[in-house]
């Protein structure tokens, strides 16, 4: 049985005709599905949540939509031998799709999860903030500072942006980016990996931890992150010069993995916690996290299966 959780909001309003066009293949196939349009946001988490408790046999659960609604669905989800999990990407960054060389093609991707499946066991990363403990899961990355305000201005703007409109998400991130950096100011911090190395900064810029490589549309921030090795990477961006950095950040854009740069520094690691002299924005998978001074991030091994 196969369970779709739909975001026909995604890519500015495309995500809607995807879908039916999805749906056209599922009932010309004769495919046994069940399906929940998402209308706002935290519906998909509730959807998961809700298709996962007590669940007696085995369910495969397609997301259709972007890394965020894909965010939303692995944090709610009650994760066990019996789920599956399935990704569709229509979103404005697809970074998960990037990394997992998912097919951009809908369709494509539909008939690999209905006729060819290859199940691979995924790692994940839990998001803690605030006094209370507050956890988020998250499937791609994690990150406070720059990086986060782009991914949140995009998001805010992704419904009136021209290049939202045209299906050029990922210049949507590189032109928030661009904006952000020359307004945004480096700021105090360090991190701590695995409880017991401390590294300090005094030109932070944004700290991201990764499961996978790409993040904002398509930086290769972490090349040697595979997402089923149990370990994060560490991505520090960090220099007194700015104007290094964007030459940095622009090799990052074109995915030239050898010239990385003396602005960025990698780091892997089970578990970190992050620390900046004062409040900056944090996100998970480009979802808003709110503004904090210090985060903890924790990869989670082979903890989800999933189609590839």
């Amino acid at each position: 049985m196969y369970f779709f959780i739909v975001n026909p909001h995604c890519q500015s309003g495309r995500g809607k005709r995807i879908w039916g066009i999805l749906e056209r293949v599922l009932k010309r196939e004769s495919v046994e599905y069940e399906s929940y349009l998402t209308e706002h946001p935290g519906d998909a988490r509730r959807y998961a949540r809700k298709l996962t408790r007590c669940c007696k046999e085995p369910r495969v659960i397609v997301t259709v939509g972007g890394d965020g609604t894909m965010n939303e669905v692995l944090d709610g989800l009650l994760l066990g031998p019996m789920i599956t999990l399935g990704y569709i990407p229509a979103g404005s960054g697809n970074d998960l799709a990037r990394s997992l060389r998912i097919p951009g093609r809908q369709v494509r991707c539909l008939r690999r999860i209905l006729f060819s499946p290859t199940v691979r066991f995924m790692d994940y990363g839990v998001l803690t903030i605030g006094s209370q403990g507050e956890h988020r899961r998250f499937m791609v990355s994690s990150g406070i500072g720059m990086d986060a305000e782009a991914c949140l201005a995009v998001r805010e703007r992704g419904s009136k942006s021209i290049l939202g409109r045209l299906g050029l998400g990922r210049l949507s991130y590189a032109a928030a980016g661009l904006r952000l950096f020359k307004e945004t100011r480096p700021v105090k911090g360090y991190v701590i990996l695995d409880g017991v190395k401390k590294i300090e900064f005094n030109h932070i810029y944004f700290i991201s931890a990764h499961i996978h490589p790409f993040e904002g549309g398509g930086f290769c921030l972490a090349p040697g992150a595979d997402g089923s090795d149990g370990r994060l990477r560490v991505c520090v961006v960090s220099h007194e010069r700015k104007r290094k950095l964007f030459h940095t950040l622009l090799w990052a854009f074109l995915k030239r993995k050898k010239k990385r740069g003396r602005g960025i520094r990698v780091y892997e690691c089970r578990e970190a916690l992050f620390h900046l002299d004062r409040p900056a924005a944090v996100h998970a998978d480009g979802e808003a996290c709110g503004q904090w001074e210090e985060f903890q991030v924790e990869c989670i091994a082979k903890q989800i299966r999933m189609i590839v």
